[in-house]
Protein backbone atom coordinates (compact mmCIF):
# COMPACT_ATOMS: atom_id res chain seq x y z
CA UNK A 1 0.00 0.00 0.00
CA UNK A 2 1.11 3.04 -0.70
CA UNK A 3 1.51 5.78 2.41
CA UNK A 4 0.66 9.50 1.58
CA UNK A 5 4.29 10.00 1.89
CA UNK A 6 5.13 7.95 -1.09
CA UNK A 7 2.25 9.35 -2.59
CA UNK A 8 3.89 12.90 -2.46
CA UNK A 9 7.13 11.63 -4.09
CA UNK A 10 5.39 10.77 -6.71
CA UNK A 11 5.12 14.93 -7.21
CA UNK A 12 7.94 14.37 -10.01
CA UNK A 13 6.33 11.61 -11.96
CA UNK A 14 2.81 13.04 -12.13
CA UNK A 15 1.72 15.97 -13.86
CA UNK A 16 -1.64 18.01 -12.11
CA UNK A 17 -3.31 19.32 -15.07
CA UNK A 18 -4.91 22.27 -12.29
CA UNK A 19 -1.35 23.42 -11.81
CA UNK A 20 -0.48 23.27 -15.52
CA UNK A 21 -3.38 25.29 -16.22
CA UNK A 22 -2.93 27.73 -13.25
CA UNK A 23 0.67 28.82 -14.45
CA UNK A 24 -0.62 29.49 -17.83
CA UNK A 25 -4.18 30.84 -17.19
CA UNK A 26 -3.42 32.86 -13.67
CA UNK A 27 -5.50 32.53 -10.74
CA UNK A 28 -8.08 30.32 -10.53
CA UNK A 29 -11.94 30.70 -11.22
CA UNK A 30 -14.90 28.33 -11.04
CA UNK A 31 -18.23 29.43 -12.19
CA UNK A 32 -21.53 27.43 -11.78
CA UNK A 33 -24.68 28.38 -13.86
CA UNK A 34 -28.21 26.93 -13.32
CA UNK A 35 -30.54 25.65 -16.35
CA UNK A 36 -34.12 23.85 -17.07
CA UNK A 37 -33.26 19.84 -17.28
CA UNK A 38 -36.78 19.10 -17.92
CA UNK A 39 -40.01 17.75 -15.74
CA UNK A 40 -40.79 14.39 -14.46
CA UNK A 41 -43.75 12.08 -15.66
CA UNK A 42 -45.40 13.89 -12.79
CA UNK A 43 -44.83 17.04 -13.45
CA UNK A 44 -41.74 18.11 -11.70
CA UNK A 45 -39.20 20.53 -12.56
CA UNK A 46 -35.81 19.38 -12.74
CA UNK A 47 -32.87 21.58 -13.09
CA UNK A 48 -28.97 21.42 -13.98
CA UNK A 49 -26.22 22.63 -12.49
CA UNK A 50 -22.98 22.95 -14.79
CA UNK A 51 -19.61 24.01 -13.12
CA UNK A 52 -16.54 25.42 -14.16
CA UNK A 53 -13.04 25.63 -14.08
CA UNK A 54 -10.48 27.66 -15.84
CA UNK A 55 -8.80 23.92 -16.28
CA UNK A 56 -11.66 22.75 -18.18
CA UNK A 57 -13.29 20.91 -16.11
CA UNK A 58 -17.29 20.35 -16.39
CA UNK A 59 -19.17 19.00 -13.35
CA UNK A 60 -23.05 18.76 -14.57
CA UNK A 61 -25.60 17.71 -11.79
CA UNK A 62 -29.07 17.86 -11.95
CA UNK A 63 -31.75 17.77 -9.08
CA UNK A 64 -33.17 14.69 -9.97
CA UNK A 65 -31.66 11.70 -7.94
CA UNK A 66 -28.90 14.81 -6.87
CA UNK A 67 -27.23 12.83 -10.39
CA UNK A 68 -23.99 13.64 -11.65
CA UNK A 69 -24.53 13.47 -15.27
CA UNK A 70 -21.53 14.76 -16.88
CA UNK A 71 -17.58 15.35 -15.55
CA UNK A 72 -15.38 16.35 -18.48
CA UNK A 73 -11.88 15.94 -17.57
CA UNK A 74 -8.75 16.21 -19.23
CA UNK A 75 -6.50 13.73 -20.40
CA UNK A 76 -2.72 13.59 -20.43
CA UNK A 77 -2.60 16.32 -23.64
CA UNK A 78 -5.48 18.35 -22.49
CA UNK A 79 -8.15 16.94 -24.27
CA UNK A 80 -11.41 17.03 -22.41
CA UNK A 81 -13.65 13.47 -22.15
CA UNK A 82 -17.13 12.71 -19.86
CA UNK A 83 -15.59 9.63 -17.95
CA UNK A 84 -19.34 9.01 -16.37
CA UNK A 85 -21.61 6.54 -17.21
CA UNK A 86 -25.24 8.00 -17.65
CA UNK A 87 -28.05 9.26 -19.93
CA UNK A 88 -29.17 11.92 -22.33
CA UNK A 89 -32.44 12.87 -20.98
CA UNK A 90 -34.35 13.13 -17.26
CA UNK A 91 -36.51 10.42 -19.65
CA UNK A 92 -33.94 7.85 -19.39
CA UNK A 93 -32.83 8.46 -16.48
CA UNK A 94 -36.51 7.97 -15.00
CA UNK A 95 -37.72 4.84 -16.95
CA UNK A 96 -33.59 3.26 -16.81
CA UNK A 97 -31.89 4.13 -14.20
CA UNK A 98 -33.69 2.44 -10.95
CA UNK A 99 -31.69 -0.26 -10.96
CA UNK A 100 -28.61 0.91 -12.00
CA UNK A 101 -28.16 4.20 -10.13
CA UNK A 102 -25.83 6.39 -12.66
CA UNK A 103 -24.53 9.55 -10.87
CA UNK A 104 -27.39 9.30 -8.46
CA UNK A 105 -26.94 10.30 -4.39
CA UNK A 106 -28.65 6.91 -2.81
CA UNK A 107 -30.58 6.50 0.88
CA UNK A 108 -31.91 6.43 3.18
CA UNK A 109 -28.99 3.11 3.58
CA UNK A 110 -26.47 2.90 0.86
CA UNK A 111 -25.84 -0.75 0.05
CA UNK A 112 -27.54 -3.69 1.54
CA UNK A 113 -29.50 -4.36 4.37
CA UNK A 114 -30.58 -7.81 5.08
CA UNK A 115 -33.95 -8.80 5.00
CA UNK A 116 -36.81 -6.39 5.44
CA UNK A 117 -36.82 -6.05 8.74
CA UNK A 118 -34.91 -2.97 11.06
CA UNK A 119 -35.19 -3.03 15.09
CA UNK A 120 -34.24 -0.04 16.67
CA UNK A 121 -34.15 0.74 19.93
CA UNK A 122 -36.41 -2.34 20.63
CA UNK A 123 -39.11 -1.69 18.39
CA UNK A 124 -39.18 -3.28 14.71
CA UNK A 125 -39.56 -1.90 11.44
CA UNK A 126 -40.66 -3.33 8.09
CA UNK A 127 -39.52 -2.15 5.62
CA UNK A 128 -39.81 -2.06 1.21
CA UNK A 129 -37.46 -4.98 0.10
CA UNK A 130 -36.08 -4.48 -3.64
CA UNK A 131 -33.64 -6.94 -4.23
CA UNK A 132 -35.57 -10.11 -3.31
CA UNK A 133 -35.83 -10.62 0.89
CA UNK A 134 -33.53 -7.98 1.00
CA UNK A 135 -33.13 -4.03 0.78
CA UNK A 136 -30.91 -2.06 -1.10
CA UNK A 137 -30.09 1.49 -1.28
CA UNK A 138 -33.01 2.38 0.58
CA UNK A 139 -35.56 0.21 -1.17
CA UNK A 140 -37.46 0.90 -3.91
CA UNK A 141 -37.97 4.56 -5.25
CA UNK A 142 -34.82 5.68 -2.60
CA UNK A 143 -33.28 9.40 -2.79
CA UNK A 144 -31.87 8.16 -6.58
CA UNK A 145 -35.26 8.68 -8.14
CA UNK A 146 -36.44 12.02 -5.89
CA UNK A 147 -36.16 15.32 -6.71
CA UNK A 148 -34.04 17.31 -4.86
CA UNK A 149 -34.32 21.06 -4.02
CA UNK A 150 -31.44 23.75 -4.73
CA UNK A 151 -31.75 25.43 -1.36
CA UNK A 152 -27.78 27.34 -1.49
CA UNK A 153 -25.25 28.17 -4.65
CA UNK A 154 -22.04 29.72 -4.03
CA UNK A 155 -19.18 30.52 -6.06
CA UNK A 156 -15.58 32.29 -5.30
CA UNK A 157 -12.45 32.69 -7.36
CA UNK A 158 -11.44 29.15 -6.70
CA UNK A 159 -14.84 27.00 -5.97
CA UNK A 160 -18.09 26.41 -6.86
CA UNK A 161 -20.94 24.72 -4.74
CA UNK A 162 -24.19 23.56 -4.68
CA UNK A 163 -26.07 22.64 -1.59
CA UNK A 164 -29.54 19.80 -2.45
CA UNK A 165 -31.67 19.36 -0.09
CA UNK A 166 -33.92 16.23 -0.26
CA UNK A 167 -36.65 15.46 3.38
CA UNK A 168 -37.09 12.14 3.21
CA UNK A 169 -40.67 11.76 5.28
CA UNK A 170 -41.22 9.63 8.36
CA UNK A 171 -42.11 5.82 7.41
CA UNK A 172 -40.44 6.40 3.77
CA UNK A 173 -39.92 2.47 2.62
CA UNK A 174 -40.18 2.10 6.34
CA UNK A 175 -37.58 3.52 7.91
CA UNK A 176 -38.45 5.81 10.95
CA UNK A 177 -38.02 9.23 11.37
CA UNK A 178 -38.56 12.79 9.23
CA UNK A 179 -34.77 12.85 7.87
CA UNK A 180 -33.68 16.33 6.06
CA UNK A 181 -30.43 15.86 4.14
CA UNK A 182 -28.30 18.27 2.39
CA UNK A 183 -25.93 17.25 -0.04
CA UNK A 184 -23.08 19.64 -1.20
CA UNK A 185 -21.77 19.47 -4.68
CA UNK A 186 -18.37 21.90 -5.08
CA UNK A 187 -15.61 21.77 -7.62
CA UNK A 188 -12.38 23.64 -7.00
CA UNK A 189 -9.73 24.94 -9.08
CA UNK A 190 -7.62 22.42 -8.30
CA UNK A 191 -9.39 19.95 -10.10
CA UNK A 192 -11.38 18.49 -7.41
CA UNK A 193 -14.93 17.60 -6.85
CA UNK A 194 -15.98 17.53 -3.26
CA UNK A 195 -19.02 15.67 -1.68
CA UNK A 196 -20.21 16.83 1.94
CA UNK A 197 -23.10 14.91 3.42
CA UNK A 198 -25.14 16.58 6.13
CA UNK A 199 -28.23 14.96 8.00
CA UNK A 200 -30.76 15.49 10.95
CA UNK A 201 -33.18 13.53 12.11
CA UNK A 202 -36.44 13.58 14.44
CA UNK A 203 -36.48 10.13 15.52
CA UNK A 204 -34.01 7.19 15.59
CA UNK A 205 -33.04 6.08 12.47
CA UNK A 206 -29.97 4.79 10.54
CA UNK A 207 -28.54 6.53 7.67
CA UNK A 208 -25.78 5.85 5.41
CA UNK A 209 -25.01 7.96 2.34
CA UNK A 210 -23.03 8.27 -1.09
CA UNK A 211 -22.48 8.79 -4.63
CA UNK A 212 -23.02 6.23 -7.42
CA UNK A 213 -21.25 7.15 -9.76
CA UNK A 214 -19.63 4.67 -12.34
CA UNK A 215 -16.23 5.93 -13.89
CA UNK A 216 -14.20 5.05 -17.09
CA UNK A 217 -10.86 7.04 -17.22
CA UNK A 218 -10.42 6.55 -20.82
CA UNK A 219 -14.18 8.46 -21.51
CA UNK A 220 -17.63 7.27 -20.84
CA UNK A 221 -18.32 4.55 -24.16
CA UNK A 222 -14.56 3.65 -25.00
CA UNK A 223 -15.14 0.22 -24.12
CA UNK A 224 -13.94 -1.93 -20.80
CA UNK A 225 -12.31 -0.56 -17.97
CA UNK A 226 -9.67 -3.42 -17.68
CA UNK A 227 -6.74 -1.78 -18.02
CA UNK A 228 -7.03 0.55 -15.81
CA UNK A 229 -5.83 0.13 -12.22
CA UNK A 230 -6.88 0.31 -8.65
CA UNK A 231 -5.37 0.43 -5.72
CA UNK A 232 -7.48 0.67 -2.21
CA UNK A 233 -5.64 1.63 1.23
CA UNK A 234 -7.65 -1.40 2.38
CA UNK A 235 -5.97 -4.18 4.93
CA UNK A 236 -9.21 -5.74 5.41
CA UNK A 237 -12.61 -6.55 3.87
CA UNK A 238 -16.23 -7.44 4.90
CA UNK A 239 -17.24 -11.10 3.33
CA UNK A 240 -20.39 -11.50 2.01
CA UNK A 241 -22.64 -14.63 1.72
CA UNK A 242 -24.06 -15.47 -1.70
CA UNK A 243 -26.76 -12.50 -1.63
CA UNK A 244 -24.14 -10.27 -0.60
CA UNK A 245 -24.97 -9.76 2.85
CA UNK A 246 -21.69 -9.33 5.27
CA UNK A 247 -21.29 -12.42 7.24
CA UNK A 248 -20.29 -9.97 10.22
CA UNK A 249 -16.52 -10.86 9.98
CA UNK A 250 -13.99 -8.53 9.49
CA UNK A 251 -11.38 -10.36 7.31
CA UNK A 252 -7.28 -9.77 6.08
CA UNK A 253 -7.09 -9.05 2.62
CA UNK A 254 -3.76 -10.30 2.76
CA UNK A 255 -2.94 -13.35 0.43
CA UNK A 256 -6.31 -13.36 -1.55
CA UNK A 257 -7.40 -11.45 -4.72
CA UNK A 258 -9.23 -9.33 -3.35
CA UNK A 259 -5.41 -7.19 -1.74
CA UNK A 260 -5.67 -3.96 -3.17
CA UNK A 261 -3.13 -2.15 -1.85
CA UNK A 262 -0.63 -1.88 -4.60
CA UNK A 263 -2.03 -0.81 -7.69
CA UNK A 264 -3.97 -4.06 -10.06
CA UNK A 265 -5.49 -3.87 -13.61
CA UNK A 266 -9.30 -4.33 -12.78
CA UNK A 267 -9.26 -6.92 -15.33
CA UNK A 268 -6.09 -8.72 -13.98
CA UNK A 269 -8.17 -11.22 -11.24
CA UNK A 270 -11.69 -10.40 -12.25
CA UNK A 271 -12.06 -14.26 -13.43
CA UNK A 272 -10.20 -15.07 -10.32
CA UNK A 273 -11.44 -18.27 -8.55
CA UNK A 274 -12.22 -16.60 -5.82
CA UNK A 275 -15.82 -16.60 -3.62
CA UNK A 276 -16.03 -13.33 -2.85
CA UNK A 277 -15.76 -12.48 -6.91
CA UNK A 278 -18.33 -15.24 -7.78
CA UNK A 279 -21.00 -14.04 -5.25
CA UNK A 280 -20.67 -10.49 -6.61
CA UNK A 281 -20.27 -11.68 -10.50
CA UNK A 282 -17.10 -9.69 -10.49
CA UNK A 283 -15.73 -7.16 -7.96
CA UNK A 284 -18.50 -5.68 -5.73
CA UNK A 285 -16.97 -5.61 -1.94
CA UNK A 286 -16.98 -3.75 0.91
CA UNK A 287 -13.20 -2.50 1.99
CA UNK A 288 -12.56 -1.07 5.84
CA UNK A 289 -10.27 1.67 4.75
CA UNK A 290 -6.65 2.32 7.19
CA UNK A 291 -7.60 5.54 6.81
CA UNK A 292 -11.51 5.67 7.07
CA UNK A 293 -13.84 6.76 9.79
CA UNK A 294 -11.72 9.76 10.72
CA UNK A 295 -12.66 13.67 11.33
CA UNK A 296 -10.53 14.70 8.00
CA UNK A 297 -10.83 13.19 4.80
CA UNK A 298 -7.97 10.47 4.38
CA UNK A 299 -6.40 8.45 1.45
CA UNK A 300 -8.97 5.62 0.51
CA UNK A 301 -8.04 5.09 -3.34
CA UNK A 302 -6.82 5.71 -6.39
CA UNK A 303 -7.25 4.60 -10.17
CA UNK A 304 -5.07 5.24 -12.86
CA UNK A 305 -5.90 4.71 -17.02
CA UNK A 306 -2.16 4.34 -18.66
CA UNK A 307 -3.94 5.21 -21.84
CA UNK A 308 -5.03 8.60 -21.19
CA UNK A 309 -2.96 9.59 -17.95
CA UNK A 310 -5.94 10.25 -16.11
CA UNK A 311 -5.56 9.77 -12.55
CA UNK A 312 -8.75 9.69 -10.05
CA UNK A 313 -7.38 10.03 -6.15
CA UNK A 314 -10.24 9.67 -3.63
CA UNK A 315 -9.81 10.86 0.03
CA UNK A 316 -12.87 10.68 2.72
CA UNK A 317 -14.17 10.59 6.19
CA UNK A 318 -16.16 7.24 5.42
CA UNK A 319 -15.19 4.09 7.25
CA UNK A 320 -15.77 1.81 4.31
CA UNK A 321 -15.72 1.77 0.66
CA UNK A 322 -17.89 -0.42 -2.51
CA UNK A 323 -15.70 -1.36 -5.17
CA UNK A 324 -18.16 -2.42 -7.55
CA UNK A 325 -17.17 -3.34 -11.20
CA UNK A 326 -20.98 -2.95 -12.86
CA UNK A 327 -21.74 -6.42 -12.60
CA UNK A 328 -25.48 -5.84 -13.68
CA UNK A 329 -24.40 -3.60 -17.07
CA UNK A 330 -25.26 -6.58 -19.52
CA UNK A 331 -24.99 -4.57 -22.30
CA UNK A 332 -28.99 -4.40 -22.73
CA UNK A 333 -29.72 -0.58 -21.92
CA UNK A 334 -29.14 2.28 -23.78
CA UNK A 335 -26.77 4.72 -22.17
CA UNK A 336 -24.96 8.26 -23.35
CA UNK A 337 -25.01 8.32 -27.25
CA UNK A 338 -26.95 5.02 -27.64
CA UNK A 339 -23.48 3.47 -26.09
CA UNK A 340 -24.70 -0.37 -24.48
CA UNK A 341 -23.06 -0.03 -21.59
CA UNK A 342 -21.77 -4.11 -20.79
CA UNK A 343 -20.05 -5.27 -17.34
CA UNK A 344 -16.99 -3.32 -16.54
CA UNK A 345 -17.30 -0.05 -19.04
CA UNK A 346 -17.28 1.03 -15.64
CA UNK A 347 -16.07 1.05 -11.92
CA UNK A 348 -17.86 2.23 -9.27
CA UNK A 349 -15.58 3.42 -5.79
CA UNK A 350 -18.00 4.40 -3.55
CA UNK A 351 -17.16 5.33 0.26
CA UNK A 352 -19.82 4.94 2.77
CA UNK A 353 -20.43 3.12 5.55
CA UNK A 354 -20.08 -0.69 5.54
CA UNK A 355 -23.32 -2.87 4.50
CA UNK A 356 -25.93 -4.20 7.25
CA UNK A 357 -24.29 -2.55 9.85
CA UNK A 358 -27.27 -2.42 11.80
CA UNK A 359 -27.56 -6.28 12.49
CA UNK A 360 -23.46 -6.57 13.34
CA UNK A 361 -22.48 -4.45 16.74
CA UNK A 362 -18.63 -4.52 15.56
CA UNK A 363 -19.23 -2.53 12.43
CA UNK A 364 -19.07 1.67 12.81
CA UNK A 365 -22.67 2.63 14.09
CA UNK A 366 -25.27 3.72 11.79
CA UNK A 367 -27.62 5.04 14.42
CA UNK A 368 -28.61 9.14 13.85
CA UNK A 369 -30.75 10.25 17.02
CA UNK A 370 -32.55 13.51 17.38
CA UNK A 371 -30.04 16.10 18.28
CA UNK A 372 -27.22 14.79 16.77
CA UNK A 373 -25.41 15.32 13.22
CA UNK A 374 -24.76 12.93 10.19
CA UNK A 375 -21.48 14.46 8.47
CA UNK A 376 -19.46 12.71 5.53
CA UNK A 377 -17.17 14.08 2.86
CA UNK A 378 -15.72 12.25 0.12
CA UNK A 379 -13.40 14.56 -2.65
CA UNK A 380 -12.58 12.91 -6.05
CA UNK A 381 -9.32 14.80 -7.27
CA UNK A 382 -8.14 14.35 -10.60
CA UNK A 383 -4.88 14.22 -12.03
CA UNK A 384 -2.64 12.98 -15.21
CA UNK A 385 0.40 11.07 -15.50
Amino acid sequence: MMARSHRLALGALVLTWAAHAASAAGPGHVTVTSSAYGKTASGQAVDQYTFVNRAGVVLKVITYGGIVTTLDVPDRNGHLQDIVLGFDSLADYERRNDKLYFGALVGRYANRLRGDRLRIDGREYRLRANEGANTVHGGPHGFDTRVWVAKDVRNDRHSASVTLEYVSADGENGFPGTLTVDVSYTLTDRNEVRIEYRAKTDRDTVVNLTNHTYFNLDGQGSGSVEPQTVEIAASRYTPTDAQLIPTGEIASVAGTVLDLREPVAIGARLRSASQQLANGGGYDVNYVLDNGGRREPGFAARAYDPQSGRVLEIDTTQPGLQFYTGNALHGRVPGKGGVLYRQTDGFALEPEHFPDSPHHPSFPDTLLKPGESFYEVTIWRFETR
